[in-house]
């Protein structure tokens, strides 16, 4: 490789020559044993065809031996020189012989002398080095004349040049379009053939410098023809690297598109590289910088600064939004998960909504407010919160009809998940994931919601979020992956608890008929429902954050904002994804936007939460994941600034211009100017000290 060529051809140039070595590797070796009689050395070579993977025939006669080989072609031809009394080994490939010396078998065709060794593994090496050396070499011939073959038949105009710019080749279509032979061409340098003055000056400097980059050029280029005329072509200038030149390719007619399936964002990248060509250099720059971006994974992940700038967000970040640092030591760390629970039977359930004690029904009046205060209910039922707010949610949306299941079905299932729930956890207990019920029932009354979603939507929604915390070990992934946990292993550190969550619900509710609240709904509902809910599930997994709210607010945000009418923008069905998605998302972590005491009641469990992370990873010796979340030097209000900065005002902002919650937004308006204020007075607690 000259010096010229930039370092990334020579890897797209390798990646090319890579795939060619395997297509010849598919192509199976015929190979021939010509032996006058079977021995051990006609038997090893047989051997090592079979241990190869070559395809092998057998010929005990010169007659057999032509007869297979006018019918096959072999690739290689092995031929018993030994007992010259049977047959003449070179006679039987060429008829004259003229001395006894090496000369008349390679004029023969002949390429190669093996002495007798019937040592199976030295047939077998022997024959591997004929296979990468000789006959693959066949192989590329044979392809280099089906590709010359193929510029012969072309409708384009093709020419091949030298690095030096001399010409090597041109195909008919070139001929005939141009009005040149091939013998007036080739050997010349391009800059001897006449040139059409209809080209901007700097054109040719343009496409060389172009083509020195190892980059393609295409564009509309004038040529002049043997008889003078111009004639304008859309051209194709490609650089291959390795052959020691490049072709131009002319189509007369339109651009020849390329038949492989493309992604979305490849297509955004060949559109840049395409606007590149004809752009000013400082544009150009720029677009380099666009391309570096759009070629990273992260698309929607927003880069922060250095550590020092905000500890509290980049501590958030990384624990919340990657899957934790990988330890090799072995020391690795076995989660104790709790067997999942069945039905608990020493529940005094009620069998049906009417038998709901009259404490919790009136603590569940106002269970259609925003302002629903989560804790008494938490109180009213000794913790179990999410079986009784789930019966009178479900039965307002009809869950149990839609289902065509009882309405006992439903109280077994909504019980058998509450008790996987731990209720050790200072915040992923029953308590949070009847808040999230709550919070998704409540945007699902919101008008454009409902015009949005179907009732299999609505009734998903409600699902995801009464299982979306599901046997949550109050700890986050980052933690898991870095201890090694089980589930981190059985899901390979990719969204571990949010798969696990979705698994088991499925797994509580199909394994028994009791509460198996999918038993009478019919096969494709059951595919659709669970589809959605895994996908909904799935959505609260913090890592993916950004990109859901960018998706949503460049798909329908925006479109709503330009439309007048809503039109059909809302029931596409990969929009109807995204607002359920942004619902549970915003369901998950509404803390912020809930009435100020709620709010601060719940900034106090997680941080609870994080803090015996914390202790259990230094008890551990794990990286601790969240160093501010140390339980004696943590500043609470500093957390949730931070949090709501980074994560929760541009999401409701998006959410609320579409569903409309202006008391959600003076909620979380004056939840942050509070925690601003205990900031400002440099205070660590939930609530300032007494007067």
């Amino acid at each position: 490789m000259g010096e010229k060529q930039p370092k990334k051809n020579f890897i797209n140039t390798q990646k090319r020559l890579n795939f060619l070595e395997i297509k010849y590797k598919e192509i199976l070796t015929d190979v021939l044993l010509v032996f006058a009689k079977e021995d051990s050395q006609s038997n090893g070579f047989c051997w090592a065809c079979e241990k190869a993977n070559y395809r092998c025939s057998l010929a005990h006669t010169p007659e057999s031996a032509l007869e297979c080989f006018s019918e096959k072609h072999h690739d290689l031809v092995i031929v018993d020189h030994r007992h010259s009394r049977h047959f003449d080994a070179e006679a039987l490939c060429r008829p004259d012989r003229e001395e006894a010396s090496v000369m008349p078998l390679i004029n023969a065709g002949f390429n190669r002398r093996y002495v007798e060794n019937a040592n199976m593994m030295a047939c077998y090496n022997e024959l591997l080095q004929l296979e990468h050396g000789e006959v693959r070499a066949q192989f590329k011939l044979r392809a280099c004349n089906a590709i010359f073959t193929a510029l012969e038949q072309s409708q384009d105009a093709i020419e091949i040049t030298s690095e030096d710019q001399v010409i090597q080749y041109v195909n008919p279509a070139y001929e005939a379009i141009m009005g040149y032979q091939q013998g007036e061409l080739l050997g010349k340098e391009i800059i001897e053939v006449p040139k059409s003055e209809k080209n901007k000056p700097d054109l040719l400097e343009t496409i060389n410098t172009c083509i020195r980059k190892g980059k393609e050029w295409q564009g509309i280029y004038y040529a002049k023809k043997k008889n003078g005329d111009n004639i304008q072509q859309n051209v194709k200038i490609t650089p291959v690297i390795g052959q020691g030149g490049s072709q131009r390719r002319h189509s007369s007619m339109a651009r020849i598109h390329s038949m492989t399936i493309e992604a979305p964002i490849t297509k955004v990248i060949n559109i840049i590289n395409a606007a590149q060509e004809s752009s000013p250099m400082p544009v150009a720059e720029a677009l380099d910088r666009v391309l570096e971006i759009l070629r990273t994974t992260e698309l929607y992940s927003p880069q922060l600064g250095t550590k020092d700038e905000d500890p509290h967000t980049n501590d958030l970040v990384g624990g919340l939004m990657t899957d934790g640092l990988r330890r090799l030591s072995g020391n690795e760390y076995i989660l104790s998960t709790k067997q999942p629970h069945h039905l608990p039977s020493h529940l005094a359930t009620p069998l049906s909504l009417n038998d709901i004690p009259p404490r919790i029904a009136q603590t569940m009046e106002t269970e259609g407010s925003w302002d629903f205060d989560i804790f008494n209910l938490e109180a009213a039922t000794m913790k179990r919160p999410l079986t009784y707010l789930g019966l009178k949610i479900f039965s307002k949306f009809g869950v149990c009809e839609f289902l065509n299941c009882p309405e006992a079905t439903l109280r077994s299932w909504l019980q058998v998940i509450e008790a996987n729930y731990h209720s050790s956890n200072s915040y992923h207990n029953s308590t949070h994931a009847a808040d999230v019920l709550h919070a998704t029932a409540y945007f699902l009354c919101k008008e454009r919601v409902k015009q949005s979603l179907d009732p299999i939507d609505e009734v998903a929604a409600l699902i995801a979020a009464t299982v979306h915390d599901v046997d949550h070990p109050g700890r986050t992934n980052s933690f898991l992956c870095n201890a090694g946990s089980e589930l981190a292993i059985l899901y390979n550190d990719t969204a571990v608890l949010e798969s696990h969550h979705a698994a088991l619900a499925f797994q509580l509710t199909t394994r028994d008929d009791k509460c198996n609240i999918f038993k009478y709904i019919e096969r494709n509902e059951y595919r659709t429902l669970r589809q959605a809910v895994i996908d909904m599930v799935l959505a609260t997994e913090m890592t993916k954050h950004f990109e859901h709210v960018n998706k949503f607010v460049n798909s329908i945000n925006k479109p709503l904002a330009a439309l007048e009418e809503n039109g059909s923008i809302l029931t596409s069905p990969e929009n109807r994804i995204l607002v359920k998605r942004m619902l549970i998302k915003c369901a998950d972590i509404s803390n912020p936007c809930r009435p100020l005491e709620l709010c601060i009641e719940w900034a106090g469990r997680i941080s609870e939460e994080y803090f015996a992370q914390t202790d259990e990873e230094k008890r551990q010796g794990l990286p601790v994941v969240m160093p501010v979340f140390d339980r004696h030097t943590c500043s609470i209000p500093k957390s949730q600034i931070s949090f709501i900065d980074y994560f929760i005002t541009d999401m409701f902002d998006a959410w609320d211009a579409f569903a409309d919650l202006p008391n959600l937004m003076q909620h979380l308006d004056n939840n942050f100017k509070y925690w601003k204020g205990l900031d400002e007075r440099k205070l660590h607690s939930l609530r300032p000290p007494p007067e």
